[in-house]
């Protein structure tokens, strides 16, 4: 097993309230993580229908079972369980009683914040970061392998076709959790719409203009949209907040969380077509998002992540506020840095003023450099920008 970086930070929840929460995409290792972590306590597992229905049936019983505490595994599949968990939690404030995972946003964290507020730990975990390959020694041998295979952890662990393990995933997981959150009549048309949203990874999101193309309506598409989002599949970046100029856009940006999936699901079958695929830079700038936002959830910490873009088209990739300033960060999936790579940071740097921090260029190259407006960073050391 590839040791996870969340580890100290799900210790440290555990030490500090009655249960904790682990949340993330189906197959992200949530469920082996827990067990390693917490192998003192029984695991159960809610995807399994006899016990799916002693936790629905007999709630109090089903927890008088497991009165010392418990692995809860996809506990949202049983929802009236939180209301009958919180007096238990009451009962007794001793730290790190249950650890409950779940793949669904909707399921498990409203039942969290309704019932269970201030007794929970939360923490996403989602597949792997590069530094989490790089320090099992399970770096991918270049860029195009990584953004054809993803981080998902049954990929590199257990070395899996990316291309099978992908339709598989998407089969067995994806439209299963659909079927659960929302009535999808025509599964067909979601899975067009799927695949639409893979193709615009890295844009700004524009839901009349998918539910167009997917013959559907905005409502629709927006449902859809907040199921991918609820599933971990993608995940919205928000423009900037301040106003450092007017006629800014104000529409986030859609990524998906693994390059990988993104890749297969517009038909990309090999890593060697990712050497001059159109797809080739906006899957290098969704992996980037991607390593970016893990840092921060790995330490449980939300993510800090806007864009810039003004009405004119000019953009900024990335801003990260650090102490006080906003630092820009642009993705160039190119093996070499061309000679206006810096010129999106120097727009931005010129228009924040002294909030403008130093700026970050992350390229699809492989050596480091140092330039007046900021750091040349090569793919392989995307790490360096976690705070």
């Amino acid at each position: 097993m590839i040791p996870r970086a969340a580890a100290p930070t799900l210790l440290a929840l555990a030490e500090q309230f009655p249960a904790v929460a682990v949340t993330g995409p189906r197959q992200s290792g949530k469920t082996t993580l827990v067990r390693e972590l917490f192998d003192d306590r029984p695991y159960v597992s809610l995807e399994e229908l006899d016990m799916r229905n002693f936790a629905v049936d007999d709630p109090r019983g089903f927890l008088h079972r497991h009165a010392d505490g418990a692995i809860l595994d996809e506990v949202q599949r049983a929802p009236d369980l939180f209301s009958y968990l919180q007096r238990v939690l009451d009962e007794s404030d001793r730290p790190g009683r249950f650890i409950l995972t779940g793949s669904q946003q909707f399921g498990l964290l409203s039942g969290i914040t309704q019932t269970l507020a201030g007794r929970v730990g939360l923490l996403d975990l989602l597949p792997f970061s590069l530094g989490e390959l790089q320090a099992a020694g399970e770096e991918p041998e270049n860029l195009e392998t990584l953004l054809h295979a993803g981080l998902y952890p049954p990929i590199h662990d257990r070395q899996a076709d990316p291309s099978l393990w992908f339709d598989n995933y998407v089969r067995t997981y994806v439209e299963r959790d659909v079927r659960q959150m929302v009535n999808v009549r025509d599964l067909g048309t979601f899975q067009r719409f799927v695949r639409m949203c893979a193709a615009r990874t890295g844009q700004l999101l524009n839901l009349s203009g998918l539910a167009g193309d997917c013959g559907v309506s905005h409502n629709t598409a927006k449902s859809w949209m907040s199921v991918l989002q609820a599933s971990y599949l993608v995940h919205l970046v928000q423009p900037h907040h301040e106003n450092f100029e007017k006629r800014l856009v104000k529409t986030p940006k859609i990524y998906f969380h693994d390059p990988g999936l993104a890749a297969w699901l517009v038909g990309i079958e090999t890593a060697d077509e990712l050497a001059t695929h159109a797809q080739r830079g906006p899957l290098f700038e969704t992996w980037v998002a991607s390593e970016l936002v893990k840092a921060r959830t790995n330490r449980a910490r939300r993510p800090n992540l806007t864009f810039w873009r003004d009405r004119a088209g000019h953009e900024v990739d990335f801003l990260l506020e650090r102490s006080g300033n906003v630092w820009p960060v642009e993705a160039k999936s190119g093996r070499t840095v061309a000679s206006d790579a810096f010129k999106p940071i120097e727009r931005w740097q010129g228009v924040a003023g002294e909030r403008g921090g130093d700026g970050w260029l992350v390229y699809g190259g492989e050596e480091r450099q140092s330039r007046r407006q900021g750091e040349v960073l090569p793919w392989r050391e995307v790490g360096e920008l976690e705070d």
